[in-house]
């Protein structure tokens, strides 16, 4: 090395020994060696063995280490008084105290010492210049110090113009420079370093000496055969060190953002705080006393007390910002609304509330009878566990509006709670607290609007309540309508459980059929009928027509109607076993009234029939009246659906044929099978009834049931069909104002059918004056009032044979 290159050297040096003095980042200096120019003398073959715990010394690089152990600190004395090389080799493991050989690497750095720096701590910083590779060939000595015969590793050195070399060499100063900018271990200086060394070889050196990499990948480094190797694997290295750098850099300005964001938020509270105490104190903290205050005044159980104030103390801990507060607050002040133990005191006075009932509703007396009874069995008793009742019959009956009546007359408070369509359980049981946007059940939400335990619930269109994916809610409602049950009902919402056994229930369906058994079993069944045609003019002199002239704002004496002015409204316009329909062509009249009045216009305060076709227009039912038995094979049947009882004609027609029979007017399969059974008895008794075997050979039978558009079915048109197919092939007709209902069997029992109030109502309604049906369902007309079979003679029969002797003339 010339003196000039020397003296360039040292100035280094002594800057380096400056730095460490200040106890500052030392930078590892290369030596401005060309790449061609060899580094230092020929290698000895003995080299004493300086063994490093955590650093790599590379060729041209000139680093500081130190020094701490006994036989490295006299090799490095020995060395610095004697002159020549030592070689720097790394330990695979930094723990190991005393490494030998096997603890070393076999490839290492032969190396000059520069300067010896005594330190404070008695550790000795000693500066080396690194010269070649070489490698471990075998170690010869251990004591003092540890020597070996070494090999040289001469780098394979390319051509000045190789262009791979040169492209590796720019990736490897773009990246090295973006780690270096993104670091903080490493000094900005290293930034200068690197783009003033020309040297390739000084530049991957110097790289792979300053970078922050762990000692195996410098190791590896080192190993590289020759500068391609080591451009190669240096730029690989780099690219994942740069990669996580800017990983942890990522990261750490996220933490760092979190921080500042909470920060900030504590700073706010903590000023709000301040402001909140200023005004008064803090919301949220005067809340929470107003909760404990309303729970110190609630009649609530030992258990239900205690569950409360548990919640309230998680309500507490929790900040006031978090969703799960206002979750919680929610669910506490449930729990201070609903009436846990506050009942209001009944009207035991029964003969006020059968008043009342009376006053409200016209007709129903089983239901009436049936609320009188319970408020005896209350008064004589002072505790009762409220029925279930279910009162079933046709839409517009007052099935709901009957329930009002009942909480008026009790003066409890009133709920209603329409089931129609209803297909999630959870509207009944309520949703955990767990999900989002969680409520209680319908029926705890009823009974906190009603602010008492003993309500009266109207539980509307149970028959109509639907299943899904989400549950059963009629299975739902077992607990609710169960009064062995009910006293610990579960609402999944509260998570406790409550008291329904005080709650008056009244469901109402229209189609009991349509109620599962299990639900069915739990109630109490009422049938509330249809009115009849007195009953119905009653209902609308006492309240259809007072309520609709007050709606509508007509004066009592702007507007009469006669009892002949209902009765064909009745008659003529409404087709139902309710008042509905009837109501809303009332309140048409009063509007029309009320028309004429506010045009100023001449009218008679009296409306007269003629007045209501006027108004209202051409009768719309003038088909549902008797319409005479005068042609053969056509019989009056009596039926019952869902808007209450009709009456419907059966026809019969035999044309030349095989024998075919031929049904039509849109009948279901149960009144097709009876049909054929009509048939099939006919058949067999042909002999009997005077018909001769070949008119069934001859003839198709064709059984029609007008209104096709309309769908039929039902187990009651029997003896109807055998009647008329008997009054085909007879050749006789019916009795005049005759009408049956009753199923058969093959061997011609008759059967008893249902719904026999509603079918009585609508044979009335026609005109019909005699009725045919089976002798078991004499029950059933006892169980009517005389007012409503008034005018009717009930032929009570056991056999077909009965029936057609009874029927045809």
């Amino acid at each position: 090395m010339s003196d000039k290159k020397e003296n360039k050297l040292f100035d280094r040096l002594s800057g380096i020994s400056d730095m460490l003095d200040g106890k500052s980042q030392v930078i590892p200096i290369i030596s401005p060696d060309d790449d061609d120019t060899p580094h230092g003398a020929s290698l000895p073959d003995v080299l004493p063995i300086l063994t490093l715990r955590s650093s790599v010394l590379f060729p041209g690089a000139i680093t500081p280490i130190t020094v701490g152990r006994e036989k490295s600190m006299k090799l490095v004395r020995d060395v610095d008084q004697n002159g020549g090389m030592l070689g720097a080799l790394l330990q695979k493991e930094a723990e190991v105290e005393n490494p030998g050989p096997e603890d070393l690497y076999s490839v290492g750095t032969a190396a000059r010492i520069l300067k010896v720096l005594e330190m404070p701590n008695g550790n000795l910083t000693v500066i080396l210049h690194g010269v070649e590779k070489f490698e471990i060939r075998e170690f010869v000595s251990s004591d003092p110090f540890f020597k070996a015969s070494v090999r040289p590793l001469k780098d394979l050195t390319p051509e000045k113009s190789n262009i791979e070399l040169d492209a590796l060499i720019e990736s490897v100063k773009e990246i090295a420079l973006k780690i270096i900018g993104l670091s903080s271990n490493i000094p900005q200086e290293a930034t200068f370093a690197i783009k003033n060394i020309d040297s390739r070889r000084g530049i991957i050196n110097f790289i792979s000496s300053n970078i922050d990499l762990p000692d195996t990948d410098r190791q590896a480094l080192l190993e590289a055969p020759g500068l391609i190797a080591r451009a190669r694997k240096l730029l690989e290295i780099l690219v994942r060190e740069l990669q996580l750098i800017e990983l942890k850099n990522e990261i750490q300005s996220k933490v760092k953002e979190d921080i500042d964001q909470q920060q900030r938020e504590y700073f706010l509270q903590q000023q709000m705080r301040t402001i909140q105490d200023e005004l008064g104190g803090n919301p949220s903290e005067r809340e929470l006393d107003e909760l404990r205050e309303k729970a110190e005044t609630k009649k609530w159980s030992k258990e239900v007390g205690e569950l409360f104030h548990k919640e309230l103390g998680k309500l507490d801990r929790m900040n006031p910002a978090v969703a799960e507060y206002s979750v919680q607050m929610n669910y506490l002040q449930l729990m201070l609304e609903l009436p846990w133990d506050e009942v209001t005191k009944d009207n035991l006075d029964l003969k006020r509330a059968k008043k009342h009932l009376d006053k409200d509703h016209f007709g129903l007396d089983d239901v009436k009878e049936r609320i009188l009874e319970h408020l005896a069995v209350l008064k004589l008793k002072g505790d009762l566990k409220s029925p279930i009742l279910c009162l079933y019959g046709p839409p517009g009956v007052g099935k709901t509006s009957l329930g009002k009546s009942v909480a008026a007359s009790l003066k409890r408070k009133f709920g209603r709670i329409s089931l129609g369509g209803m297909h999630d359980e959870a509207e009944i049981r309520g949703h955990r607290r767990t999900y989002i946007g969680a409520m209680p059940g319908r029926i705890i939400q009823t009974i906190r609007r009603a602010g008492s335990s003993n309500p009266v619930i109207i539980l509307d269109e149970i028959d109509k309540v639907g299943q899904s994916n989400h549950g059963d809610p009629a299975s739902a409602l077992l607990e609710v309508l169960d009064p062995e049950q009910n006293s610990t009902f579960h609402d999944n919402y509260l998570d406790t459980e409550y008291d329904l056994s005080k709650v008056l229930f009244i469901a109402t369906a229209n189609n009991v059929g349509n109620i599962s058994p299990a639900l069915r079993d739990r109630m109490e069944m009422i049938n509330v009928s249809g009115y009849l045609l007195e009953e119905k003019v009653e209902i609308v002199k006492r309240h259809l027509l007072p309520k609709q002239l007050e709606a509508h704002g007509v004066p009592a004496d702007k507007l009469k109607l006669g009892k002949k002015s209902i009765e064909k409204i009745i008659s003529e316009y409404t087709r139902e076993s309710g008042v509905r329909t009837l109501d809303k062509l009332i309140a048409k009249i009063v509007r029309h009234r009320a028309k004429e009045i506010g045009m100023e216009e001449d009218y008679e305060a009296e409306i007269t029939p003629a007045a209501v076709e006027k108004i209202l227009g051409v009768p719309r039912y003038l088909n549902d009246m008797y319409e005479g038995n005068q042609h053969i094979g056509v019989v009056t049947g009596l039926a019952w659906t869902e808007v209450g009882g009709d009456i419907l004609y059966i026809e019969s027609s035999l044309n030349k044929g095989k024998g075919n029979l031929i049904i039509t007017g849109n009948l279901g399969d149960v009144m097709k099978e009876s049909a054929s059974i009509a048939l099939g008895w006919v058949k067999a008794h042909a002999e009997q009834l005077g018909i001769d075997q070949k008119k069934f050979e001859e003839n198709d039978i064709h059984i029609h049931v007008p209104e096709g558009a309309i769908p039929k079915d039902g187990p009651s048109a029997g003896i109807t069909m055998v009647t008329a197919l008997a009054s085909v092939f007879t050749g006789r007709k019916v009795q005049a104002r005759y009408a049956m209902t009753g199923e058969t069997t093959l061997r011609g029992k008759v059967l008893p059918v249902g719904g026999v109030k509603e079918k009585i109502l609508a044979a009335k309604r026609a005109g019909i004056t005699d009725i045919i049906l089976s002798a078991e369902n004499r029950k059933d007309i006892e169980d009517i009032k005389a007012e409503y079979v008034k005018g009717l003679t009930f032929h009570y029969v056991h056999t077909l044979d009965d029936v057609l002797k009874l029927a045809l003339v």
